[in-house]
């Protein structure tokens, strides 16, 4: 889904770019333009940054309680 229409950014595209390294407004703006015009993508923008913040937080306390189970195996 577009996010930003100004730029037509995607959500797609800003997981990327987070992936990537654009965890913060500031560097998906450098990145991709997002919120650099209107500003009306700014909060979602922001709901997206956070959900991928916490599926990464997910992802590394479900690795660390594999590991010592790994480790014992």
């Amino acid at each position: 889904m577009y996010v930003c229409v100004c730029n037509a950014v995607t959500d797609c595209q800003i997981r990327q770019a987070y992936c990537e390294g654009a965890c913060s407004m500031r560097l998906l703006r450098q990145k991709l333009g997002v919120a650099g015009c209107c500003g009306r993508c700014a909060p979602c923008a922001r709901d997206l940054l956070v959900e991928c913040r916490q599926e990464r937080d997910r992802a590394e306390a479900i690795a660390a309680a594999e590991a010592p189970a790994a480790a014992t195996a």
